[in-house]
């Protein structure tokens, strides 16, 4: 092999790995399965600060954001998550919009199953009556606690009620 070739083999080999260790290493998902479709996210950019506690106002504000990933949920599903173990082995909530479905946090439980009823009936605390949501934001929170001051990361999805 003439030197030129070989400086050519070993330039290009130089480079490709220059490549490789620039690539981001991708960020844990969550999982949302109902029936048959399963719908994946990631949190968005700023609702993750690689490894940090959100502000709490960040927190706040990603909780209000409309989610990009949506799944159609029929009466009487249940709606099943998945979430990466790095995730779990920090904890994560469940949450519809800014109400918590889950007492605590989840610790090292990398799936959970809720029912769709749960997520999108609500009752108002005056009248006592039932209302029934036509879409509902599951708010997935990488979180050590309820409080908001413990949360690394907010993954959204959409559920649209079907018939």
């Amino acid at each position: 092999m003439s030197i030129r070739r070989a400086a050519t083999t070993i330039g290009a080999l130089s480079l490709g790995l220059v490549v490789l260790t620039a690539c981001d290493k991708p960020t844990a998902m969550a999982t949302v399965t109902v029936g048959g479709k399963t719908v994946q996210a990631e949190a968005a950019d700023k609702c993750f600060d690689h490894g940090k506690k959100l502000a709490q106002e960040v927190f706040l504000a990603c909780l209000q954001v409309t989610p990009k990933h949506h799944i159609t949920v029929a009466v009487g599903d249940q709606v099943r998550i998945g979430v990466d173990p790095s995730i779990a082995k920090k904890g994560w909530l469940i949450a519809q919009g800014t109400t918590l479905v889950t007492p605590e946090p989840l610790k090292n439980k990398t799936y959970w199953s809720v029912d769709s009823e749960q997520l999108f009936n609500s009752q108002d605390q005056q009248t006592g009556g039932t209302t029934t949501a036509k879409q509902v934001t599951l708010n997935i929170v990488e979180s050590a606690d309820t409080s908001g001051e413990s949360s690394y990361r907010v993954i959204q999805f959409n559920l649209i009620r079907g018939q």
